[in-house]
C-alpha cells in the first residue's frame, strides 16, 4: 500500500527551556514614554504583565537563520524564500503562500514561550525598579562631537528561563528523520546567534536546555496510549531520532495492515 502523502500520522511535541546568556529584548508596543521612563519596552503579557517570547517571533528567527544556511533562492519581494514544492525542506517546515494556489501548510507548530515558575520567583525578589526585568543604557556616540545621546533598553535579565513548545506534525515517514535533524540544526544555529533585539551588541544569547521528544502516533489520540518521552541533546540526536521515526512507521505498519 502506497503511503499518504497528506495524511496526518501523528505528531511530536517538542519541549524545554530557552535560557538567557545574555539579557533578552524582544520589543514590545511602545512604553512609557514619561521623563525618565523607557523608550525601548519588552513585551508583555497584557493580563500577567510577564514578558514572554512570541511563537510568531522565534519561528520566525528559526526560519530566517534556516534559509540563510539554506542553497534556497530568496524571493527579493517578501525577502525570504517561498515555492511551490512539497518537497522544499523549508517550505514543508514553516510553511509557503503560492500565487497558483499551490499552498504548502506548515507542519511546525511553534507556541508563546513563557517564564519559568523558578525564574519568575527570582525575578520578584530583584530591585530594577523594573517588574522582571532591568534597565539596560547605551551610548550612541557623535564621531565629530564625542557628544554621547543614551539610550535605554529593557531586557530580560541573563539566567532567565523560559518554557516553550513546538509541536511536529507527521505526515511523510520518509521526510521525518530529516525534518527534525534540520529543526535541530536550526536550535544550534540559534545558540551561536541571537534572539530578540540588539544581538551585535551582546543581547539575546540563549541556549536549549532539557530538550524532550514526545511521540505520539495515532494510538495515542484514537486509543489512549500512553506515550515515553525521549530527553535529546543537541550534539548526540542519532539514536533517540531513530526511535522517534521507529514509534511511526511500526504504528503505520499496524494501520496499513
Amino acid at each position: 500500500m502506497t503511503e499518504d502523502k497528506k495524511r496526518l500520522l501523528g505528531k511530536i511535541v517538542i519541549t524545554g527551556q530557552i535560557v538567557c546568556q545574555s539579557g533578552l529584548h524582544i520589543g514590545g508596543s511602545g512604553g512609557n514614554l514619561d521623563i525618565g521612563g523607557i523608550n525601548n519596552a519588552i513585551i508583555r503579557d497584557p493580563l500577567t504583565f510577564q514578558p514572554y517570547i512570541p511563537g510568531s517571533g522565534l519561528k520566525g528567527k528559526m526560519r530566517a537563520l534556516f534559509e540563510n544556511i539554506t542553497p534556497k533562492s530568496l524571493d527579493t519581494r517578501k525577502g525570504r524564500h517561498e515555492c511551490s514544492d512539497k518537497s522544499c525542506c523549508i517550505c514543508r517546515l514553516f510553511g509557503s503562500i503560492s500565487k497558483k494556489e499551490d499552498n504548502i501548510p506548515s507542519r511546525l507548530i511553534v507556541r508563546d514561550a513563557f517564564l519559568t515558575k523558578e525564574t519568575l520567583q527570582s525575578l520578584e525578589t530583584i530591585e530594577t525598579d523594573l517588574l522582571y526585568a532591568e534597565w539596560k543604557t547605551e551610548n550612541n556616540i557623535h564621531r565629530i562631537t564625542a557628544k554621547a545621546t543614551p539610550r535605554q533598553y529593557e531586557r530580560v535579565p541573563k539566567g532567565s528561563a523560559f518554557d516553550f513548545s513546538m509541536v511536529y506534525n507527521v505526515q511523510n515517514l520518509d521526510e521525518l528523520a530529516q525534518d527534525l535533524q534540520n529543526i535541530f540544526t536550526i536550535l544550534r544555529l540559534l545558540e551561536d546567534d541571537a534572539l530578540g533585539g540588539n544581538g551585535s551588541r551582546g543581547h539575546g544569547k540563549i541556549k536549549f536546555t532539557d530538550i524532550k521528544l514526545w511521540p505520539r502516533n495515532s494510538d495515542y489520540y484514537l486509543e489512549g496510549e500512553d506515550v515515553e518521552s525521549k530527553e535529546i541533546y543537541l550534539d548526540d540526536q542519532d539514536n533517540i531520532l531513530a526511535e522517534i521515526c521507529s514509534v511511526f512507521k511500526e504504528n503505520n505498519q499496524r494501520t496499513d495492515d
